[in-house]
């Protein structure tokens, strides 16, 4: 035999040699790539379970916060109206002290109910009675309804609409209830000589809808604290008011961005998908 024969059979037998270990070195691969393949399925089941769990658990939390405090808030109109129930028992009392205590003790009456209703709003946001709705036209009912109270305050409403049709899908009464508690609140958070203003118009395929008033503002922490449970800028808001107004956006398949700068004012920047 000769050398280059000799040595093509040792090269032959190397690269044989090569290829044995290089394909159970593959094998090896395959079943460790398997494995992790195994076992990444096993963690991403076991973190979609933890995130469904933990899901639970701040509903559950969530819902825990609303009852404590709809027990506190209702407990305080139904505490004064117990009193001025019991007044009603002295017989010296005038007609004219009679009926205000009752004026009174039906006043707390409703605002008990208000605060009952806006937790029912909040633990069922859907829209029952779904149809199209002109965004123009309801928005021009809302400055009808809000004006009087806007002068009472001494508050300018001023509105921009650009001649175009906005139709969009929802439940009429709802979108008032949202609407009317954001531009309230609005009124609520200036000092007299104030100006709230609502500007609606077109935005690619959705109807935009800003409500912007020059009040005192919020800060970043008040902004992200906003529709959360019983958070309230106003000294005897609830809280439940707002964030039952932006769960009914947000059944409407609508969104919103809030803006504020404490001195100066707060924006609401709702959007609404447009239909034919």
């Amino acid at each position: 035999m000769t050398a280059i024969a000799f040595f093509s059979i040792l090269v032959a037998i190397i690269i044989f040699i090569k290829n044995r270990i290089l394909h159970k070195r593959i094998q090896e691969l395959n079943a460790i790539n398997k494995l992790l393949t195994i076992e990444n399925e096993n963690h991403m089941t076991t973190v979609q379970s933890l995130q469904e769990e933990m899901n639970k658990l701040t509903q559950i939390k969530t819902v825990s916060e609303i009852a404590a405090s709809i027990s506190h808030e209702v407990r305080n109109p139904l505490t004064v109206t117990r009193g001025f129930t019991q007044l009603l028992r002295d017989g010296s009392l005038s007609d004219e002290q009679r009926n205000q205590y009752i004026r009174l003790s039906l006043e707390e009456l409703d605002r008990a109910e208000r605060i009952i209703g806006d937790y029912l709003t909040f633990a069922k946001p859907s829209i029952e009675n779904e149809e199209v709705l002109h965004l123009d036209k309801e928005i021009k009912y809302i400055v009808q309804v809000i004006k009087p109270y806007a002068t009472l305050n001494d508050i300018t409403v001023e509105v921009n609409m650009e001649d175009c049709q906005y139709t969009i899908l929802g439940e009429k009464q709802k979108l008032h209830q949202s609407l009317l508690n954001i531009v309230k609140n609005g009124i609520e958070a200036m000092e007299r000589k104030g100006k709230i203003s609502i500007e609606l118009k077109k935005y690619n395929d959705l109807a935009q809808l800003i409500i912007e008033d020059n009040g005192k503002g919020m800060s970043k922490e008040q902004i992200n604290k906003i529709g959360t449970p019983y958070f309230s800028t106003k000294e005897k808001g609830t809280g439940l008011g707002t964030m039952v107004a932006f769960n009914i956006i947000k059944a409407m398949q609508g969104d919103y961005t809030i803006e504020s700068q404490i001195g100066k004012g707060t924006s609401f920047c709702i959007t609404f998908p447009l239909v034919e």
